[in-house]
């Protein structure tokens, strides 16, 4: 097992995540996206300096721990942690790295939103995938100096961001993408100007070297989701959990929704199914340096 142990709260921790993080929706959502991005970037570390032998690595609101699977599997010599505010999404995590006798592996639940339960210079590697939808806005500087705080001098700090789910030629479709940004709005998070984005994209290397990070570098993926493409099918369920989950969220908070916005999901598959369908989704990964001295 990992030496960074992560323990079990006692009592449950408030969630800022837009979706419930309990929900088994969104633990197969998560599990299926998480595969696509991290073969769209060509592996769990792909475009990062080679890590030291043995080195300490962790992610942060892993999910259903797909990326800390994928590099203890890639890497054994490496000791990489998960952590997470979601205690079904730890223990399904904890079970993928018993079932794959992966000793290198360890899960625990975490929230993010707090100060991390590690010590300073814990890690070589800080991981942390689409947190926008789990930080409100006014966290982000807190957190990203925990982040700096326990990652090792030399060490990396690397985050990957996106704008919702790219852009498409389905009204539908970009219906929901302008329901989701509203939704991610009202709930306090994101730097969007105009609420049409998340906004973080254009914002985050400049937040990951505020908070003290070097040899700032940014990398743009993108996948093609159109009608007949490998990534098609992915994406189509993505939007049928994603859809029902925030409309769950929306009536729940009381956000204003048009009369047409009960059906915009299924008009939206719809025309996902349709041959001339296209659509593109594309994410960021920035990563930089903590100092040595």
């Amino acid at each position: 097992m990992s030496e960074h142990k992560t323990d079990q709260p006692d009592t449950p921790q408030q969630s800022t995540y837009v979706f419930d993080p309990e929900s088994p929706e969104e633990l197969v959502r998560l599990m299926m996206m998480d595969q696509l991005i991290t073969g769209a970037m060509g592996g769990p570390l792909a475009g990062l300096p080679e890590l030291p032998e043995h080195a300490n690595v962790i992610d942060l609101a892993c999910g259903p721990g797909g990326w800390v699977l994928n590099v203890a599997h890639t890497h054994p010599d490496v000791e990489v942690c998960g952590v997470d505010i979601s205690k079904g999404m730890v223990d399904y995590a904890n079970a993928r790295a018993r079932s794959q006798n992966l000793r290198n592996a360890s899960f625990g639940v975490m929230s993010i939103t707090q100060p991390l339960d590690f010590p300073d210079n814990s890690f070589d590697l800080v991981n942390a995938r689409f947190v926008t939808t789990v930080l409100p806005t006014e966290y982000w500087p807190t957190f990203l100096q925990e982040c700096r705080r326990i990652t090792r001098p030399g060490g990396i700090f690397r985050s990957t961001e996106s704008e919702f789910w790219g852009i498409t030629n389905s009204p539908a479709c970009e219906r929901v993408r302008m329901l989701g940004c509203e939704l991610l709005r009202a709930l306090g998070h994101g730097f969007s100007a105009d609420g049409q984005n998340f906004g973080i994209t254009p914002v985050i290397g400049h937040l990951v070297q505020s908070a003290g990070f070097e040899q700032i570098q940014q990398r743009i993926y993108m996948i093609n989701y159109s009608s007949g493409t490998q990534a098609w099918s992915e994406f189509y369920h993505n939007m049928e959990i994603g859809n029902a989950l925030g409309m769950e969220m929306a009536r729940k908070i009381g956000m204003p929704l048009e009369p047409d916005d009960a059906t915009v999901g299924r008009r939206a598959l719809e025309e996902m199914q349709q041959k001339d369908f296209c659509g593109l989704y594309w994410f960021l990964s920035t990563w930089g340096v903590k100092p040595r001295a």
